[in-house]
């Protein structure tokens, strides 16, 4: 009898749970049948507003994967509406890819935290948190704190407006009156505003000839290497000069001049006095100049 008394009390639970599983695998049933699954090739079906009031209302209650997932797929266009139009105030570097991925976290917590009880619809919600998480995730690769970022675009804007005024480029002491800042603020804005941008070497030189892509790194002067033309310009002149040196005189000039050698120091090494060195050196010197006014006075 206990047995009995208590299958008859659990039943009605049970009777409940069942009817509630029944009624929620008969509406994902149901929704499944409102969007059907795109065969390879026909593209997705649109989903009219009544199928989608449908789907948020079931996704709300049972909080479904699958019906979230729907979600977010019906609304990827938008997420990559909004990273094209942010793309368009950003450098060329930045891939709208990369973009749509950070935009994609931003529906997904606009899905979750919609409340449909207010009345307001979903694209209007989710397109202030999707630009949002965009914009966050670039500030978090952004290596030049904010405030910096804030007092760079506020010069950038005064000047712009001395332009619009005076026709002509402002002066620091306009700028700064402007500000309502002393010269010595000011100047610390502009060293800090120099220092706010970056550079990617890896990005593509356009040039206006779509056949030759270069990246910037391939076009970008290396000051430290040495200038081929200097170089030869520099053999040549060598030669010249020691060409109808002797031995011992070429040694003496290539020592003093290009190994940076004294006079004393030479001596040591060719075993000759100082004097004797001076004096192989101004001979050498006062042909060379001898040449060189012959040189300069030929007919080109």
């Amino acid at each position: 009898m206990a047995k009995s008394a208590a299958a008859l009390r659990s039943s009605p639970r049970q009777t409940v749970a069942t009817r509630s599983k029944a009624v929620d695998n008969k509406t994902t049933n149901r929704l499944a049948n409102l969007t059907p699954a795109p065969t390879p090739n026909t593209a997705p079906r649109a989903m009219t507003e009544a199928e989608l009031e449908v789907i948020w209302k079931t996704f709300k209650r049972t909080r479904d994967e699958n019906l979230r997932n729907t979600l977010i797929e019906h609304h990827m266009p938008l997420v990559r509406s909004i990273a094209e139009r942010v793309l368009q105030t950003l450098p060329k570097s930045i891939d709208v890819d990369d973009l749509s991925s950070a935009g994609t976290f931003g529906l997904m917590d606009a899905i979750n935290g919609f409340d449909l009880s207010r009345g307001i619809k979903f694209k209007t919600y989710c397109t202030t948190r999707i630009r949002g998480s965009i914009l966050d995730e670039l500030r978090s690769q952004d290596w030049v704190p904010r405030l910096v970022r804030l007092k760079a675009h506020r010069l950038d804007r005064a000047i712009r407006q001395l332009e619009g005024e005076l026709g002509r480029s402002p002066n620091q002491v306009e700028i700064a009156q402007v500000l309502g800042i002393s010269l010595e603020e000011l100047q610390a804005h502009e060293a800090e505003a120099n220092a706010k941008t970056i550079f990617s070497l890896s990005e593509k030189w356009d040039d206006g000839d779509e056949e030759k892509e270069m990246e910037k790194i391939e076009i970008l002067a290396d000051r430290k290497s040495v200038d081929p033309v200097d170089t030869i310009q520099q053999s040549d002149a060598l030669e010249m000069i020691t060409g109808s040196l002797t031995k011992k005189e070429r040694l003496i000039i290539l020592m003093y001049y290009y190994e940076g050698l004294t006079m004393r120091e030479i001596g040591e090494i060719m075993e000759l006095t100082e004097s004797r060195v001076c004096q192989i050196h101004s001979n050498v010197m006062a042909r060379l100049k001898v040449q060189l006014e012959r040189a300069q006075g030929a007919p080109m």
